[in-house]
Parts: C-alpha cells; structure tokens; sequence
C-alpha cells in the first residue's frame, strides 16, 4: 500500500467519480483507476460500488475512508513539521470570503510585510463551502469566514463582530432620517449580493423578523458594484460595517438601524488534526493584534466624512 494511493483513493471517494478524482490528483483517469484496482486486489476488497455513473464507497471502503484521512494528515504533517525550519522562508495560505477578503487582507498581509518579512503568503477569496472544503483538504491553512458554521471537520474561533449599516445614496430620503427602523425598509428596493453570499442570508432574515420579504431590484456579485448602484440611488443596501472603504463618504450615507440591527460574526477555521506551521502562526498573530489595536470596521481610519455624511461606527 502506497501513500499515492491512498491520495487517489480518497479523491474518488470524496468527489464520487474518478475523472474529477484524477484532475484533482493532477494524473490520468486510467492510472487513477489502475491504481484503485491495484489497492483493491493487494486489500483483497472491494472499495466502491461502481454502478453506472454512481461511485459510492462499500462497508470496505467506508472504513478506509477515515483511516485514510488520519494517516494522510499524519504523513503531511510530519513532512510540514520537518520542512519548518526557524531559518527558512515560512508560507501560510489564506482563505477569506468575498466581504472580508477585500477590506481585512490587504491590511493584515501589509502589516505581515513589515513584521515577518520572510512569510510568504498566498491568497484565495471564494465562498464559504469552497473555503471549508480547501481547509479539510489541505489546500489552505486557514480561513475566515462568516459564522455560525456546524462542520465537524474542522475548528472554529470567533474573531469579531460587527454591525450590518443602511447604506444609501445622498439623495434618498432615508439620508437625513434620524433613526431607521425595520419598518422604513419595508418599501424600499434592495441592492443585494447573490444567493452565495452569508450577508445575503442574514439580510432575509432581519427582513423576515420584520414581517416583510425584501423587494430585491439587483443583484450583485460584489460589494464594490452594490455600493455604485446605491450611489446611483437604484435601492437601498445592508452592508457590514468592515466593508467601509476610503471615499465610501463622498458618494453613499452609512446608517445604523436602530430595531433589531443585523449583525454578523467572523471567524478563523483550521483543520483540528493538520500542522499549523510557524508562517501560519505569524499570520494569525498579526491578524489578531491588527484587531486588538484597531477594531473593525477603522483598522486603517477612515477619511474625514462628507459634511453630513455619517461613517461606520466602531463596533
């Protein structure tokens, strides 16, 4: 039995079909296969029901499946934890959704630089079950993501919360509304991220608590677009606070809402049983004293607002 193939094997029975197991192993179909015959003869079982197009692991399989798992973080851990040398150039990779990737990375990564020059540090913004997938499968060493999450395979810890804000342009009439309420947005056309988004979901749910179904006129891929949208005064938005950015105050109004404000909170997913390594360590000390010393949403401070115009608020 060969480590190798026990990666394949656990590629075929994770992704259910052995050509996408092969592309995520980056080798042949056919080898893949040969391989997976080659483990099932020298184990004298059969590892999968092969019917038609339906791959599905037998009792057999069903239990190598969670040996596989502890033995693989165990050899890759071993090779990480030998490969960290002190001296040496330390790389994290980092996962983040695409409402925090924008406004919390760059900030933490700048202050990596200057810290840690020698950490290396590689990026991935997508959404959260992609992000929670390359964490169980090695690919990233941790990600921050919005909670709550109920996934057993992998760790949690909860960074910050933070407020979801009104955000409307300078000519609506909610602009010089002192406070909002539920009520107020009950008529309003909302500018919101696509189905994906966590923010999205806490949206109709706020809405929902309110008694009333968001009358949605666009939807948005990111968080730049809705906000030029609003500008233009097509709708309303809810947006996090961390999504503030510098010159937000010379086109859009922030608002706090005053009854039953939608909050989210953020948080750092590891794998439980992989190696964190010293990069990763140093990444997640500076991520956590960047939000010790400035709390989100002003990590950097935001400009001086346009006369009127009421900036996100610390949380």
């Amino acid at each position: 039995m060969e480590i190798y193939q026990l990666r394949y094997f656990l590629a075929v029975a994770e992704t259910g079909n052995f050509t996408k197991a092969a592309a995520r192993c980056f080798v042949s179909q056919p080898s893949l296969s040969q391989q997976i015959i080659n483990l099932e003869e020298e184990l004298g079982q059969k590892l999968f029901h092969r019917l038609g197009r339906t791959i599905s692991p037998t009792p057999a399989g069903q239990l190598l499946v969670e040996r596989t798992r502890r033995i693989l973080v165990e050899v890759d851990n071993t090779l990480s934890e030998l490969k960290d040398d002190p001296s040496a150039k330390h790389r994290v990779a980092v996962g983040a959704i695409p409402t925090i990737a924008p406004y919390l990375l760059p900030k933490v990564i700048a202050r990596c630089r200057m810290s840690h020059p020698q950490l290396e540090i590689t990026t991935h913004e997508d959404f959260l079950p992609y992000l929670i997938d390359s964490v169980v499968q090695g690919e990233l060493d941790l990600a921050l993501v919005s909670l709550p999450i109920r996934d057993p395979r992998v760790t949690i810890e909860t960074l910050f919360k933070e407020s979801l804000q009104l955000v409307v342009g300078f000519t609506h009439p909610l602009c010089h509304k002192g406070k909002i309420t539920g009520r107020d947005l009950r008529d309003e056309t909302f500018i919101m991220l696509g189905t994906s988004s966590s923010v999205t979901a806490q949206i109709q749910r706020f809405c929902g608590d309110h008694h009333f179904e968001p009358r949605v006129g666009h939807k948005c891929s990111q968080v730049p677009t809705v906000k030029t949208l609003v500008a233009l005064g097509l709708g309303v938005a809810i947006l996090p606070a961390s999504t503030y950015a510098s010159g937000d105050e010379q086109m859009l109004v922030y608002k706090e809402i005053a009854t039953g404000a939608p909050t989210r909170e953020i948080g750092l997913v590891t794998h439980p049983r992989r190696y964190q390594s010293r990069g990763s360590a140093q990444f997640v000390a500076t991520l956590r004293a960047a939000l010790a010393r400035e709390p989100i949403p002003l990590l950097d401070g935001p400009a001086a607002p346009h006369t009127g115009v009421a900036p996100p608020r610390k949380v």
